[in-house]
């Protein structure tokens, strides 16, 4: 993308969300991310913050705010402040501690119950560089992600592995939803105001994103 663009100079902004269990490596997946930066001694995440980053889908510019939480009071729910208007989530597991990916079911629950229906989701198994200490199998989260109808990719933040990838295709697949819908609705794409916030339906307004279906990968 070329550098010359101001930073609010975006046609799209979606608000994406980290959750999974605390030391899985959300902080470390959105440094990763959106400031190409890794940290061995991260410290645990205290409340909410969020980093931005914007890429090219087609001939569009995508403006990602991503969310980051803390994620170690396990079994409190995360308010639903921190879901408002998420239009796409990673949820993060360690592939070394089979614990936080048996907790990706609880967390998938609570992201459901929160956002809407047509809410992109990718399931992230994380710290893939740690080979010998793996203790969940690819193909079990593989078969997790078919039945729960989530895309899947497994990165290291510390390798720079598929983090790119794990967002990218996040933010393409909620570019392709939104653009469907707006062609669904009859609306002319140019006529969207440059940088509105858009929000892939506000619970009653999802018909037009529905037909298209978001998950046929």
């Amino acid at each position: 993308m070329g550098a010359y663009r101001a930073d609010d100079d975006y046609d799209y902004l979606f608000k994406v969300v980290l959750i999974g269990d605390s030391g899985v490596g959300k902080s470390n997946l959105l440094s990763r991310f959106t400031r190409n930066e890794f940290s061995l001694e991260s410290k645990s995440t205290i409340g909410v913050e969020f980093a931005t980053r914007s890429i090219r889908v087609d001939d569009k510019v995508v403006k990602a705010q991503i969310w980051d939480t803390a994620g170690q009071e396990r079994y409190r729910a995360i308010t639903s402040a921190y879901y408002r208007g998420a239009v796409g989530a990673l949820l993060v597991y360690d592939v070394t501690r089979h614990v936080t990916f048996e907790n990706v079911e609880r967390w998938l629950k609570e992201l459901r119950d929160h956002t809407d229906a047509n809410i992109v989701i990718m399931l992230v198994g994380n710290k893939a560089d740690l080979r010998h200490l793996r203790a969940v199998q690819t193909e079990d989260a593989t078969s997790f992600a078919e039945k729960e109808h989530t895309y899947f990719m497994e990165t290291s933040a510390l390798e720079s592995l598929n983090v790119e990838n794990a967002f990218t295709e996040v933010l393409t697949q909620i570019y392709h939803i939104v653009s469907r819908k707006a062609l669904d609705a009859g609306d002319d794409q140019a006529a969207l105001p440059k940088g509105q916030t858009i929000n892939v339906g506000g619970k009653d307004d999802v018909s037009a994103v529905k037909k298209g279906g978001c998950c046929s990968s």
